[in-house]
């Protein structure tokens, strides 16, 4: 390992999700940032985020003790407000006032889309391993905007958005919580989808409901149950945390006709949610595909133009031709919101 004085800054990054809580010691080295440690926690499984903060950085002096960190940001999904996310997804809060006072570390909280968005800002589109395109129907890829707005969208524990501008000089990247825009529905299936969400809601659902981990659970629960088969499901069996990546596995394997119809609904699902937003920010600079669950599921994004077919439609010829232009990546580093964290510790401080 490098000595300290081979990095700039050392931040300590954080990831808060429903499922987990991800950190890592990141050294930065002009415009290039390397991860020095990193640990995984399950958030359901750990109090707090101090408690779960104070056993990554004893983990942290032990591996790389000639490391501590200059700067800390801790992502979570939720909006910020005056340094504070009260997460939506899990019990725990993020206090940047509470981290400096216990840990006499600066600290920034931000968004956890707004960090994905600055981590996109790091990664190469050439390099597969980091972003794979998706292909027109044609089978060529639009060429994106270097000044572009740029759409970031992920499904995962639930489903974020987030957007980066490029004004002047600056390029800042903004939160949202367009991940609960209402769900789209368009023929036999979806429309039924969505009127027995909101029966089950008590009002018209959000996108979130069936673009994320739990909107994959949503769509066999329901194709389960109007097909007959809840009651012999052994997914619908299972606990409810469990059953999205049982329907995921089962749809790979084809051992379940509604698991595989339900990822296929889930590709469509994302792909309109994405182009809804991408008629509304016109992301030249292009759409990333963000989450866990695409990277997991490639296949289902890919086949059959699944994705990019949905994508590309609407009523409108000049949208169609907007959305034809529009490039899209799947983000494959899964580390890109840690990088974004690393990264807006430095542009915003």
């Amino acid at each position: 390992m490098e000595s300290r004085t081979a990095y700039d800054t050392v931040i300590l990054a954080g990831d808060i999700g429903g499922t987990n809580a991800n950190f890592a010691l990141i050294g930065k080295k002009g415009a290039t940032f390397e991860k020095l440690h990193d640990r995984r926690y399950g958030t359901k499984e750990e109090p707090s985020l101090p408690a779960c903060l104070r056993r990554f950085l004893e983990s942290a002096r032990e591996a790389a003790p000639s490391f501590p960190p200059d700067l800390c940001c801790v992502s979570g999904a939720g909006p910020v407000k005056a340094g504070r996310i009260e997460l939506t997804n899990a019990a725990w809060s993020i206090d940047s006032s509470a981290i400096e006072r216990e840990f006499s570390i600066p600290a920034r909280v931000i968004n956890d889309f707004t960090a994905v968005s600055y981590g996109v800002l790091l990664l190469d589109p050439a390099d597969r391993t980091q972003l794979l395109p998706i292909a027109r129907s044609d089978g060529s890829f639009p060429a994106p905007s270097p000044d572009g707005v740029r759409l970031v969208i992920g499904a995962g524990t639930g489903l974020g958005l987030g957007f980066v501008v490029r004004v002047g000089e600056r390029t800042q990247a903004f939160p949202s919580e367009g991940g609960h825009v209402t769900l789209p529905a368009w023929d036999r299936d979806t429309r039924e989808f969505s009127a027995w969400l909101e029966k089950r809601f008590g009002f018209v659902p959000g996108a979130e409901a069936g673009v994320s981990g739990m909107g994959i659970a949503n769509l066999h629960e329901f194709l389960s149950t109007r097909a007959g088969r809840a009651a012999s499901s052994a997914i619908l069996a299972a606990p409810a945390a469990e059953r999205p990546a049982l329907v995921s596995k089962a749809a790979h394997e084809g051992s379940d006709p509604d698991a595989v119809r339900a990822m296929e609904l889930f590709v469509e699902l994302y792909a309109r949610v994405a182009a809804d937003h991408a008629a509304t920010f016109l992301p030249g600079g292009g759409v990333y595909l963000a989450g866990g669950i695409a990277a997991k599921n490639e296949r289902f994004f890919l086949e059959g133009d699944r994705f990019r077919a949905a994508f590309e439609g609407s009523y409108r010829e000049h949208i169609r031709a907007i959305l034809a232009e529009t490039p899209v990546w799947i983000a494959r580093d899964y580390d890109v919101s840690l990088y974004g964290a690393a990264n807006a510790a430095v542009v915003l401080s």
